[in-house]
């Protein structure tokens, strides 16, 4: 089956031009102007951006954690992801404690299983640090992950010390694959929240307090400086500070193998947010948690200069009123304990339109860059490139039709995600995707959605990928 795309305006990474994509079974076949095939079912993009399905390098669905499970599954998370234009994400398999690195992408198989309706890649996860995990480490390899999260924050849950951190980044270096960070000191926090709670300073607000910037540009600067020490290249997830990013810049400065993402949230939501009355302020606990205004602008300089290479979500969805009509619990298992609030934020379905309103339209970022954020350079690193990630003629004919024009007020009550509540309530925001294509079959269409369970399929990625 051939599909023609006409009179769109093509956006990758490197270019912007008017062209027809034509398009056989799965990927793209031809680009060119003016295409006319006999037989082809024709698609008329006039007005539209077509773009390259977004690549989400940074999910957690239907994860176990703090007490509860993300309440997005392989479906409604894949599904949402569908209306906001993503057709590829990357979700943290995490070993099971005591158990092996290879068991967590079993599991992780098991959740996806059948439900499946975008394409989509797992991140090894080690969390349970043993000499025979770390030696486990380049099996992964061969079951098509070649990443690995390693996390030096959540005492007492994931967290690592730096000799086990640097032997793993040795191994992981060996074996061609990269190593993810979460960068926090995670000592220094649980002496801050159990000063805290000491002192009857129990309020969501306070989870700022407790994870301050100082604490995570102190383990960036620390695992940037491992990572150099070793060679290894090491990819910081979700920078969300001023201070973070500086110590990212440093490295790279010094010629080390150093990336690094920050998401949504860090530009949009910042610490007023939390600082409401009652318990609403729980909606936004992340870690590392939400900052200013003046982080923010640094974050958008550091993706125009890059330092920052990508823009992820970190979609880790937990009711705010769990526990009900049977639900998980929630956000609401905090009340009265802010180090209880299940830590994460919604993003997955909201990402390309928030920033492409908040980037392109204010002209901080062109549609180009935009691009590069959202799609091609997460495909680059993490080795779906150029199968993912880009227009061009072999690639899978994952494509966006995305209206600059259309405009949309974000709401809980309009989303696709399971979850009770929006990160972006209420913001209006201009340019919208309105058709997404997976391997050359349309999934969205005006509100419609086309997907099927077990359609999605999984990625077994490349090693030795370029550092950008």
């Amino acid at each position: 089956m051939k599909t023609l795309i006409k009179n769109g305006t093509i956006v990758t990474a490197g270019d912007t031009y008017k062209g027809d994509i034509l398009i056989n079974g799965e990927v793209i076949q031809t680009i060119g102007k003016d295409l006319d095939v006999e037989g082809a079912e024709v698609i008329d993009a006039t007005g539209m951006y077509l773009m390259p399905g977004g690549v989400d390098a940074h999910t957690h669905l239907e994860m176990p954690f703090m007490g509860s499970t993300a309440s997005d599954d392989f479906y409604t998370g894949q599904r949402g992801a569908a209306f906001g234009g993503t057709t590829t994400h990357i979700d943290f398999a995490l070993m099971p404690q005591g158990g092996t690195l290879k068991q967590g992408i079993q599991n992780w198989h098991e959740k996806a299983k059948g439900k499946t309706v975008i394409d989509y890649g797992f991140h090894g996860a080690l969390t349970s640090p043993s000499p025979e995990a770390i030696q486990e480490i380049p099996s992964l390899v061969e079951e098509g992950v070649t990443s690995l999260k390693i996390f030096l924050a959540y005492k007492g849950v994931f967290m690592v010390s730096d000799e086990e951190f640097y032997k793993a980044l040795e191994k992981a270096r060996d074996a061609g694959m990269l190593v993810m960070t979460h960068a926090e000191n995670g000592d220094a926090i649980a002496e801050i929240m159990k000063k805290l709670l000491d002192e009857g300073k129990t309020e969501p607000r306070y989870h700022l307090d407790a994870h301050p910037a100082i604490l995570e540009a102190e383990a960036t600067g620390r695992a940037v400086s491992l990572a150099g020490q070793t060679g290894a290249p090491l990819y910081v997830v979700h920078v969300s500070c001023e201070d973070a990013a500086k110590q990212i810049e440093m490295g790279r400065n010094k010629g080390f193998k150093i990336m690094g993402e920050t998401c949504t949230q860090y530009m949009h939501i910042f610490e007023d947010d939390m600082k409401v009355p009652g318990h609403e302020g729980a909606k936004w606990a992340c870690s590392p948690a939400v900052r200013t205004p003046k982080d923010a602008e640094y974050l958008y300089r550091s993706l125009q200069n890059s330092t920052l290479q990508v823009v992820s979500t970190d979609h880790a969805v937990f009711w705010y009123e769990g526990g009900k009509d049977g639900r998980q619990g929630g956000k609401e298992l905090g009340k009265g304990d802010f180090t209880k609030i299940p830590n994460g934020i919604p993003g997955i379905e909201d990402r390309l339109y928030i920033n492409w309103d908040a980037m392109v339209n204010t002209g901080k970022i062109t549609e180009n860059r935009f691009v590069a954020l959202m799609s091609t350079n997460p495909a680059k690193i993490f080795g779906l490139y150029p199968k993912k990630g880009t227009i061009a003629v072999g690639s899978d004919a994952d494509i966006v039709f995305f209206d600059p024009k259309k405009e949309h007020t974000v709401s809980a009550s309009t989303h696709h995600c399971n979850i009770d509540y929006n990160a972006y309530e209420g913001r209006k925001v201009k340019g919208m995707p309105v058709k997404t294509m997976l391997r050359g079959k349309l999934i969205v269409d005006n509100g419609k959605f086309l997907g099927e369970k077990g359609s999605g399929q999984f990625l077994r990625r490349k090693t030795n990928n370029p550092v950008l």
